[in-house]
């Protein structure tokens, strides 16, 4: 477990799987500017035993609950992230603290020199999240995302290892 000032991290457990399935399968959680799929428990129980190269992450509280999932991933040579706080815990500063963390992992664990995470230009919330983070604002990728039936567009985000020292 990763410890922050206020949620740890955590990997993905197989305990963490009905709870999981039930917020990823709700467009309240997703939102607007996440991809719908719709999956079963056992799908969603047969993914998480697959070998996969990503890595998933439970936000929780400082009382174990979780409040959300983070993801991030090898993309050549460097890594990508993304987060999704449920809606409940949302505007507490929970995304912020759990993407410092994941950060400073990802700086600390892995011979990189960049992390990026793409944003829809929409998503205000997500976009001071990064920020508040470090990240720098790098451009627009033009319908760079299907969502849920649209083409959308994507601002590119990274922040690099020189950044992170500072």
């Amino acid at each position: 477990m990763l410890k922050g000032k206020m949620v740890n991290i955590r990997p993905l457990e197989s305990c963490d799987l009905d709870w999981f399935t039930d917020w990823n399968n709700n467009p309240d959680y997703t939102g607007p500017f996440e991809p719908l799929e719709i999956n079963s428990r056992d799908n969603i129980e047969k993914w998480h035993n697959s070998e996969k190269k990503d890595q998933w992450w439970v936000i929780m509280d400082k009382q174990d609950n979780p409040v959300g999932q983070l993801v991030s991933g090898p993309q050549g040579d460097y890594y990508w992230l993304g987060y999704i706080v449920h809606p409940d815990h949302r505007n507490k500063g929970y995304a912020t603290d759990a993407v410092k963390i994941l950060v400073d992992y990802l700086f600390r664990s892995k011979n990189i020199i960049r992390i990026q995470a793409g944003c829809n230009p929409k998503n205000l919330a997500s976009i001071q999240v990064l920020e508040k983070v470090g990240f720098t604002k790098e451009g627009l990728k033009r319908k760079a995302i299907y969502i849920q039936g649209k083409y959308l567009d994507s601002f590119l985000y990274s922040i690099l290892r020189d950044d992170w020292k500072k």
